[in-house]
């Protein structure tokens, strides 16, 4: 977005990609199916920003969310809105997104290097020194728009830091954003389960409620991954002691649920316990239920202590783990931290440090939740720094 942006006429722009084509990492984004925005009110946008969301206020409001729709749209992509708001391409196809900017870069004459790491960026005579297997490149300006260190085989491999790092930049401590977790227990049987309508809680070494959030999670051999996990996971760190707790049944409270499962077992009173729970869970979480309540499955209802079906109350909706690790920066949608944000000019995007020299995308130290919003701070962030470029020319 940075390349198009800052071409016109009078420009000469060189793209230069560690890959063999562009937009690896926007092709594996929404699971190859890419949600380029969301189609909130764009003053929505900024409480799904976890860090530095006033830094974003330029960036948004110079290239909304709209103009990332309308930019796609008059360049041939049509587009769709789907549950939660987020934008994507009608095809659900990544590679749509990606022909688009390749069809614009490629008809405002861009020059795309590929298959080219920067290996160092240093100043000679106000001249930006770029050298890559190429030789010496000598520019005006230079944009770095390397991405973070999440999924590092798309190229992200934290090589734009080590660049920056060595230009004077302070870089913030990178941590693992928008990704599963790890638990000590031993759950690898329920892997590949998914549930919905869940409440998934965060509670610190206190025993205090942090955040609970509602929707659909997914057991993995390690722990816990999908949207709930993955948009709680800011407020785990591997340093300290956290306990999830998950509600199977968070629409009914404990009383409610209780006379659900009188009802139920009424209608089942000569049947095993774990043949009458089918009816109010799945199975896995069935036999979940009764291993942490300790009760026998086998259990004939009519026969079930008062007791013991308060326990299964309880247990349902409170199953209790104990936090191990957030899952590794390599697996991450996101990488949180990044470029010190008080080094760098919000209005344009320009470091504060070097002149000429702008920072975007993934390599701020902004990260946002899931939905569309991640990219569209990338597209804003490019845009800005790129028509900021052309200001400067004219």
């Amino acid at each position: 977005m940075s390349a198009i942006f800052a071409k016109n006429e009078k420009t000469e722009v060189f793209l230069f990609d560690c890959n063999e084509k562009i937009g690896k990492k926007i092709f594996i984004s929404g699971k190859g199916r890419c949600n380029i925005t969301n189609s909130k009110d764009i003053s929505d946008f900024f409480d799904q920003i976890n860090h530095n969301k006033n830094f974003m206020y330029s960036s948004l409001y110079s290239f909304t969310n709209e103009d990332v729709i309308k930019f796609f749209n008059e360049n041939g992509l049509e587009t769709k809105i789907e549950r939660g708001m987020r934008v994507f391409p009608k095809s659900d196809k990544s590679s749509d997104v990606i022909k688009v900017l390749e069809k614009v870069l490629i008809r405002k004459k861009v020059n795309i290097i590929l298959n080219t790491q920067i290996e160092d960026i240093f100043l000679d005579n106000e001249k930006f020194v770029l050298k890559s297997k190429r030789g010496l490149e000598k520019f005006d300006k230079v944009i770095v728009a390397t991405g973070g260190m999440s999924y590092p085989f798309t190229g992200s491999k934290g090589q734009g830091y080590k660049l920056l790092s060595k230009l004077g930049h302070h870089i913030t401590d990178l941590k693992p954003g928008l990704v599963g977790i790890d638990i000590k227990e031993d759950l690898r049987k329920y892997a590949g389960v998914s549930l919905k309508f869940v409440d998934f809680k965060v509670y610190n070494k206190s025993n205090k409620l942090i955040h609970c959030e509602f929707g659909e999670m997914l057991f993995t051999h390690n722990g816990f991954s999908g949207p709930i996990v993955l948009k709680s996971s800011k407020y785990f760190n591997n340093k300290e002691n956290f306990t999830v707790s998950i509600d199977l049944k968070p629409r009914l409270d404990r009383n409610t649920l209780d006379l659900r499962l009188l009802k139920e077992f009424e209608k089942s009173k000569n049947k095993s316990l774990k043949n009458a729970l089918s009816n109010v869970l799945i199975n896995s979480m069935v036999e979940l239920v009764l291993k942490y309540s300790s009760i026998d499955g086998e259990t004939i209802v009519n026969q079930l202590k008062k007791s013991d079906r308060l326990l299964l109350v309880e247990t349902i909706k409170n199953l209790k783990f104990n936090f191990k690790s957030l899952r590794p920066l390599s697996e991450a949608i996101v990488t949180t931290g990044g470029i010190d944000v008080k080094e760098v000019d919000s209005s344009t995007m320009e470091s504060k440090k070097i002149k000429n020299l702008y920072i975007v995308g993934e390599l701020l130290d902004v990260d946002a939740n899931t939905g569309g919003y991640n990219l569209t701070i990338a597209f804003a962030t490019g845009h800005l720094a790129g028509v900021s470029c052309l200001r400067k020319e004219e």
